[in-house]
């Protein structure tokens, strides 16, 4: 959204956002485009964070890194390295009583103040809320009904209808009906992928539009990045337990270095995001670890770089057959990186491979022969030219920077406002 904010004045509309504190070095650690600050206004509503704001303060005098996963670190402080545990199931009993409608709960009341207040200084003809935090919505609703505005509901990921909704049947059916209320109220709906504004269209039975993620078009202009020396392998982000994994893709490159396919000195695979207890089990059980590295959280802007300078981009599909909408943000950041992007697992069929086809910015390997196949194919390259090609269709790709997006919101906009 900060984006797609940034390039909406290019289309007749300025956006004002009210986020949580942002903090020191926010351009870099959240990546936002370098016009943002010029473009886009920022109110921040103060509040003293989540629903585990004391947990994490407890914990935090125990001496667990705030950088770091807390339940990461309690698993790896007892010696659990399974991908499920007594400690994410108590983790989730936690979130099912306490977590309504979501972790960030306690902030709409210092969003709702600090709206209001902008609110009753300046004049606004629309609020647009996003989520994946379904508590935007409930502050963009109590502003629509308090100063008459035209109201957008977002959805970058779903509410209910969410790939990863965790909670049980009960509090889903309840959730459900909460859903359909407060959006009974929003004049339009937009949803990030096709299947997504699907969803939202058989809960809410009205239409939802279509406005998927996007890239900063100018950051890939400068600086120039180098590419590794190595054959280098990276992802970017959290990595989502038992939903994503990283299996097939350690499984192709043991096979790869047994058969004598590849020369393990050149190889590097870079996994930057929360350390995982499991992921570290596994490589360790593939005799990996000269090869493969969990190297921990970084900013979003060195992500970004780390994205540009590597060989290959991998891209962790989602492992569920009914739910081939899940358009991960990383996908456009990559598409931004414009380097060979190997997207492993998931099914033939789903968004993402439509995208690749498109833009023809990688390949789609769902099987372990076909993620052994593509390794190898790009290590060859690699191994006869010190680099492995990029194919993107660039003109393709525009249709995913943040000014394209921008646009789509902005005609939005403008049919509600004028409706």
């Amino acid at each position: 959204m900060p984006g797609i904010a940034t390039y909406l004045p290019e289309h007749g509309w300025t956006a004002t956002i009210v986020t949580p504190p942002v903090g020191a070095g926010a351009k870099d650690r959240l990546g936002f485009p370098d016009k943002f600050f010029q473009r886009v206004g920022v109110v921040e509503a103060n509040y003293r964070g989540d629903i585990f704001w004391f947990w994490r303060t407890v914990f935090k005098g125990l001496g667990f890194k705030a950088s770091n996963s807390i339940t990461e670190q309690i698993k790896e402080r007892i010696g659990i390295v399974e991908k499920k545990s007594i400690v994410d199931y108590l983790l989730s009993c936690y979130q099912e009583i306490f977590a309504y409608p979501d972790t960030e709960r306690t902030w709409k009341k210092p969003a709702l103040k600090a709206a209001s207040a902008t609110l009753e200084k300046e004049r606004f003809d629309a609020v647009l809320s996003s989520s994946p935090h379904p508590t935007s919505h409930f502050v963009a609703a109590e502003l629509k009904k308090r100063f008459d505005l035209v109201w957008i509901a977002d959805f970058r990921d779903p509410w209910t209808q969410n790939h990863i909704y965790s909670h049980s049947p009960i509090r889903k059916y309840f959730e459900e009906k909460s859903e359909r209320k407060l959006l009974r109220t929003a004049n339009a709906l937009t949803a990030a992928s096709p299947t997504y504004a699907r969803k939202q269209e058989e809960l809410h039975q009205r239409p939802a539009a279509v406005v998927t993620n996007g890239f900063d078009p100018d950051f890939p202009v400068v600086p120039v990045i180098s590419l590794t020396k190595k054959f280098t392998v990276t992802y970017t982000g959290s990595i989502y337990t038992g939903r994503q994994d990283p299996e097939r893709l350690l499984a192709a490159l043991k096979s790869l270095i047994l058969n004598g396919s590849v020369n393990l000195s050149d190889i590097e695979v870079r996994f930057y995001g929360p350390r995982l207890n499991w992921l570290e089990k596994q490589i360790t059980q593939y005799s990996l670890s000269d090869v493969v590295r969990q190297l921990g959280v970084i900013s979003r802007r060195e992500s970004l770089q780390r994205q540009r300078e590597s060989q290959v981009l991998l891209l962790l599909n989602w492992e569920d057959p009914n739910e081939k909408g899940v358009y991960p943000t990383k996908l456009f950041e990559y598409l931004s990186a414009q380097r060979p992007i190997l997207a492993t697992g998931g099914f033939r069929g789903d968004d993402v491979e439509e995208i690749l086809a498109k833009t023809e910015a990688g390949v789609y390997a769902p099987t372990p022969a076909l993620v052994e196949s593509v390794l190898r194919a790009f290590y060859s390259e690699y191994e006869k030219t010190g680099t492995v090609t990029y194919h993107g269709n660039r003109a393709k790709l525009k249709n995913y920077s943040y000014e394209d997006k921008a646009a789509c919101f902005a005609r939005i906009l403008d049919q509600t406002a004028e409706g």
